[in-house]
């Protein structure tokens, strides 16, 4: 175990610097590059030259990633172009805010799909599984955008049930109550999202270990169903459960940037958007670095459960399987 683990991180490091270097090439190499957010047409060329060299865009591209590597190594993520305000200060506050926001529908996803899934396996075609299935039909149909728009349309401004945007009601900020009010809308719309994977994944998870023979040999040696499913065919079943899990895990960082434009929330996915049509590089950078940390952390956390979960996946043992 943690032999394996030394590779994985050792490969997470190398992932992560190809991951920057890509990035910062493609960046660089976008229409306009990062001097024309803050080059004015009447600025003299004088004036231009010492506004690149303070910002050290003056330098060769390997240069400039090379020291922009050197002050991520330090804890410093950079600057704004426009008003050369360090990006910490405006990420982490929106990290903060995503988290709440995704975690709390990735959760309520969890504990209604992944139940419902089980049950839909063992009561096939039944009504709740062609209801499961409508809703898992209707999920990955509608454009989340749309539906949130709906919802803000009812019950927002027709029956007044629920504010209609922002995280919190002017002068009541740091509420719990009026958190959980402003949270309603989009974590339903994100909840829906998110059902709709995980009762299909569960449910077809489920029902492939439910055929095997050993299910067979059980249910006929006379072992109680509830036993069988629990006990025997949830536990296999649970692998390809964790792995869209573990793939969804830095959704809760990375955020959904048109639910959270919808809904004006104040998380990264709406930061990254407006970045990018404001061309601050430095911000775009950050938040990618953010995301494929976390990518490369879903992805060793659910190698790790696949272990715990199925004894016969061996991590990083002669012999064994890895996963």
């Amino acid at each position: 175990m943690t032999e394996y683990l030394i590779r994985r991180i050792l490969q997470s490091v190398l992932v992560l610097f190809l991951i920057t270097l890509v990035t910062f090439a493609l960046i660089h190499a976008a229409p306009g590059g990062p001097a024309q957010i803050f080059l004015s047409p009447n600025m003299s060329q004088e004036a231009a030259k010492v506004q690149m060299h303070n910002l050290g865009l003056d330098k060769p591209v390997y240069i400039q990633y090379i020291r922009w590597i050197g002050d991520l190594l330090q804890g410093d993520l950079g600057y704004t172009f426009k008003n050369h305000i360090p990006v910490g200060d405006i990420l982490w506050p929106t990290v903060k805010n995503t988290i709440v926001l995704m975690s709390a529908a990735w959760f309520l996803a969890m504990l209604i799909a992944i139940p419902w899934g089980i049950y839909n396996s063992t009561a096939e075609y039944g009504l709740s599984d062609q209801t499961a299935s409508i809703i898992s039909y209707i999920g990955f149909a509608m454009p989340t955008f749309w539906f949130g728009i709906i919802l803000q349309e009812i019950f927002a401004l027709k029956l007044d049930w629920l504010p209609l945007s922002d995280m919190w009601t002017m002068g009541k900020e740091g509420q719990p109550s009026d958190l959980l009010l402003h949270l309603v809308l989009p974590v339903t719309v994100l909840t829906l999202g998110f059902l709709a994977a995980y009762v299909k994944y569960s449910r077809s998870s489920m029902l492939e270990v439910l055929h095997q023979d050993y299910i067979r040999t059980a249910r006929a040696k006379g072992v109680q169903e509830r036993r069988v499913v629990f006990r025997h065919a949830l536990r296999n079943a649970l692998i390809p459960i964790i792995t869209i899990l573990g793939l969804d895990l830095p959704m809760l960082v990375a955020g959904a940037a048109l639910t959270e434009n919808v809904f004006n929330w104040p998380g990264m996915g709406r930061l990254f958007v407006n970045m990018a049509l404001a061309r601050e590089y430095s911000v775009l950078m950050a938040i990618t670095l953010i995301v494929a940390v976390m990518v490369i952390i879903g992805n060793l956390i659910a190698d790790l459960l696949y272990a715990l979960v199925d004894p016969r996946v061996q991590l990083g043992r002669k012999g064994g399987r890895a996963a």
